[in-house]
């Protein structure tokens, strides 16, 4: 089987990862669409879940001063605070463990998005669509607003 080189839209023959799982027909591309698209949904929910945990389990908070030129010539103190994790801990473990999960299934959607089937792609694109307005929301973004760019 030659592998295809350009998008296309078809249903007959398509090989998906591995060298048994040829699609033939219509029913099996719908069912694989539908597996691909969940497969995306689940690797956007997979990224933010491990943002959580990370978070959940942060330890070690320092607060660091340093000293900062004012503009009218007097020194203020600006804080950062800094958190870190312990390396032999569940949390870090798991945390391992989710990111070995994470890199394998990104792996696998590059690989169906590399098939060059129309179908396909445009399930992994829906999919990571519809992954990231489910969970994208929980992701919490903390502005400082005393940061500068220098």
């Amino acid at each position: 089987m030659m592998m295809q080189m350009t998008f296309y839209l078809g249903y007959k023959n398509v090989e998906l990862l591995f060298a048994g799982l040829v699609i033939n027909t219509p029913g099996e591309m719908v069912g694989a669409c539908i597996g691909v698209f969940l497969l995306a949904v689940f690797y956007e929910g997979l990224k933010i879940g491990r943002e959580v945990l990370l978070r959940r389990n942060q330890v070690n908070v320092r607060y660091n001063s340093m000293p900062v030129p004012g503009a009218d010539g007097t020194v203020l103190m600006e804080t950062h605070k800094t958190v870190g994790q312990r390396m032999l801990s569940l949390a870090h473990f798991l945390q391992t463990f989710l990111h070995i999960v994470q890199v394998v299934v990104s792996y696998f959607l590059m690989l169906v998005f590399m098939t060059y089937n129309g179908y396909l792609c445009i399930a992994v694109a829906l999919g990571a669509g519809l992954g990231y307005f489910l969970f994208s929301w929980k992701k919490a973004v903390v502005v400082d607003i005393t940061e500068h760019c220098h």
